[in-house]
Parts: structure tokens; sequence; C-alpha cells
């Protein structure tokens, strides 16, 4: 295959994708195949000689599709949503023509400035106050680390890059138990240690308790243990629990401690005023990250972190040998000097190309829809016998068990998945076995949610 064939194969692919989505209701939306037959379908071996398009493609159409979970499926209600709109298809595809290396703005002038416009427009989007800045990692997991990594190198006094962490003193970060597994990950990968990432207690709404943190900073102080930074959770993944970052905040700001904000869900629902008070004193801390690749309909991967001061993150991870500078100027943005990797993708272009294309307006609407769905559902689930509400909505997440305990709620979920009609994930919530709904397909109706409780009460008799 050469450039002249690529107009004909993409046109055959864009009709693909449009026939795929348009038939996505009719499909279930988790394949039924056992482990291993895809791999068998494969030879053992790459061809030694080029193979007709037409072939792959045949083998794509036949192999691919019925194995595939559907992330797409207006009826994919587990996990969190990773949606693909329309238009930020059709930009990850000039995206992916261009194929550029986007580490630094010699590299890639356009995709560093799309980006600085990008994040000031999610900015004001959100509500978050002049003086933000940030940068599009690939996930919040990247976010996280590299915010857990500032708290490390800030507390050290920027020791630790250059001397590494044997001698240092013991760090401490401080997160509630409703945080994601991704802040376990990155005190693990900071070098920090899992034993040294402190769980703070959480009221009965599930938001940290204030008195908790300062006594657990109190203790570690005394303990001869250095306090690094407080991760705050808005919309946890498990039942979408938000702490009370406004009530908290001043315990961290005392201690100067360094803070982060785990949005990668809930964040998305800020461009709604209404909701905004979930996160209050978000606007106050340090680091923010959401994922607009789960609920703004930006193809994955898309994670913008927000940023009060980029400085304490450049100085920790940005990384300039001779072969990186640009000599034309000192006066730019390399935004491989605000994350990880040093290569980075054209994702701003996604961004540019949806918030025009929708505006948000139009994704508030699809929002305060999810939301209010969701909402009605869970009355109707409350209402199915044998049920009962768990976790109530926090915005377009709700969790619901079956009265008879956990066998049966792992019995019933596993009913609805082998049914096929909707997809549903489950979860632990205070010990006990419950299943999560939560609704944020860019193309889902109000009839696709309630199709939930149609399944319940068929499957339930």
């Amino acid at each position: 295959m050469n450039h002249d064939d690529l107009p004909k194969w993409s046109a055959r692919a864009a009709a693909w994708a449009q026939d795929y989505h348009a038939t996505l209701r009719d499909r279930p939306v988790r394949p039924d195949v056992t482990p291993g037959s895809i791999r068998e379908a494969l030879p053992a071996e790459a061809p030694e000689t080029a193979e007709p398009m037409d072939d792959i493609f045949a083998d794509f159409e036949r192999i691919v599709p019925g194995a595939m979970t559907h992330w797409q499926h207006p009826r994919f209600f587990a996990y969190f949503p990773s949606n693909a709109s329309p238009a930020s298809m059709l930009a990850e595809q000039l995206a992916n023509s261009i194929a550029a290396l986007c580490m630094l703005w010699q590299t890639s002038p356009a995709a560093t400035e799309i980006e600085e416009r990008m994040v000031q427009w999610l900015r004001a989007g959100l509500g978050l106050p002049e003086g933000f800045s940030g940068t599009i990692h690939d996930t919040a997991t990247t976010a996280t680390l590299s915010a857990v990594l500032t708290m490390r190198e800030r507390a050290l006094d920027w020791h630790g890059l250059a001397e590494g962490l044997s001698g240092q003193p013991v760090l401490r970060i401080y997160a509630s138990a409703q945080t994601h597994s991704s802040v376990d990950k990155a005190v693990r990968l900071a070098g920090i240690g899992q034993e040294n990432l402190v769980k703070i207690s959480t009221r009965d709404d599930l938001s940290m308790a204030p008195e908790a943190l300062a006594k657990a900073i109190a203790e570690d102080r005394a303990a001869g243990l250095v306090p690094a930074g407080v991760i705050f959770c808005a919309g946890g993944t498990s039942v979408g629990a938000f702490d009370d970052i406004a009530a908290c905040l001043p315990v961290a700001q005392d201690e100067g401690l360094y803070t982060h904000v785990d949005a990668a869900w809930a964040g998305s629902a800020m461009i709604c005023a209404e909701f905004r008070p979930l996160w209050a004193g978000a606007e106050a801390c340090d680091s923010i990250v959401f994922n607009p690749h789960k609920w703004l309909g930006v193809q994955f991967d898309c994670s913008v972190q927000f940023l009060r001061d980029p400085a304490p993150q450049i100085r920790t991870l940005g990384l300039r040998p001779d072969y990186l500078e640009t000599l034309e100027s000192s006066d730019i943005t390399d935004f491989n000097e605000w994350t990880v990797p040093l290569g980075r993708r054209f994702r701003a272009l996604k961004l540019w190309f949806v918030l025009r294309a929708y505006g948000l307006k139009g994704l508030r609407e699809r929002l305060r829809n999810h939301v209010a769905w969701v909402a009605e559902l869970a009355e109707r689930v409350a209402a199915i016998p044998g049920l009962e509400i768990v976790t109530s909505p926090r915005l377009a997440l709700f969790s619901f068990a079956h009265r008879d305990g956990d066998a049966a709620t792992e019995a019933l979920i596993q009913k609805v998945n082998a049914d096929g009609r909707v997809y549903l994930t489950q979860t632990r919530h205070e010990g006990r076995f419950v299943i999560r709904m939560t609704a944020g397909s860019f193309d889902c109706t109000r009839e696709d949610v309630m199709m939930v409780e149609t399944v319940l009460r068929e499957l339930l008799g």
C-alpha cells in the first residue's frame, strides 16, 4: 500500500465507521468469545511478502469487530465512558496523517500553541480562575504521577533528582480511601512507597475528614516523617465520592503541602455551573486533572492537568540536553518538560475540533441529560422488588445491589452482561458487592438508559 492507495482505503474505513456506529445498538455490548480464540485466528508468524489490502481489510472485518467490547455503544454503562465523537474521530485522522512528534515547540509549533489555547478554553469553561496554565497528558495516571513526583521533589528541596532517595527522609502522601488506584501507583512509582500513602478516614458522605487529615499530619511530623502532599478526590471511580476540598484545603495549606485534585471523570461536569459546588476549593489547589476523553466526546487519550504554577513541575520533570535546545528563542513552551514522556501526540487538535463542533452549550446539554436520566433510573431501580440503591446518584453514577446478598448480586450482574443489551460493572462498597451504573456515552438516549430497568425486571422475573 502506498500514498496513492490511501484515498480509496480511507474512504472505505470511513464508510465502515459510519456503518459501525449506526448499528451499535444491534450488537451485544460485550463479545461472546473465549480467551485465546482471537489469537488463534491469526497466523503464528508475520508474512514475508506484502499481502493485498483487500485481504487485510476483509480479515479485519471478519475478526475484530465481533471480538471487541464496544466502548462507543450507547448502552455501555460500565467503568466510565471513553467517548469518541465524530468531530474527534476526524481530528484524530488528521493528526495521524500529520504524524508529528510534539515534544518541542520547534518540532510542532501549531500543536504546542493550540494546546496552550485549548487549556485556556477549558480553564474558562470549567470556571477556574485566571492564572492556571496546564498541559495535556495521555491519562490521569500520568498527570497524577507528575503531581506526586513534584510533591516528592518539593518536599526534598529537589535533592531527590540528583542524589536519589537513599538516605532521604521518609515522605508521606495523604488521600482518602475513595481515590483511584492511580494514586497508589503514582506513590509506588515515585519511590515513596505504598506504606507511605496515608488513607484518611471519611465522613458519612464519603468525604475526607479534615480533622483526621490534620491529626495524621501532626502524628507523622512528631514521628520524624515528612508530609509532602495531599490528593483530593472529586468524583471517585467506585461510587462517585467527593472530598470536601474547601474544608480540607486549609489544613494542607497551613502545613505547606502541595495539593492535587483527581477529577478524572467528574471534572467534565464542571462545564455546568450548577455542579461546581461539588468540587468547591479545587480552584485554590496546586494541580487538577480531568479527562475530556471520559465525558466530553474527545477521543482517548486526552487528560488535561491544570497547574497554578507550572514551575515546580517543570523543575521536577524538565530535562533539556543540547540536542533538545531551540536555538531561535528561549521564550517558548516545550511541553515535554511538563510531563514524563519526551514524545507526545498532537492531542490538542481533537479538543479544538470538539469544542468548536458542539460548543460548550451542546456539551452541557448532553451532560445534564445524562445526570437527569441516571437520577430517574435510580428511582426506577429502587422500585424493582429485590433490589435496593446502595449509593445514591452522584452526577451520573449510582450503585445498587440485590437484597439477598453478595452472591445474588454477583449472579445478577453476570446475567445482565451475558444478556448483552447493556453492560454494567461491579465494585465493593464498605465490604459489600454492588453493581455500578454510570451513563455518559456520547450518543446514548433516555431510552438507552432506561433499558437497564427493562433488563433487570426481565431477568429478575
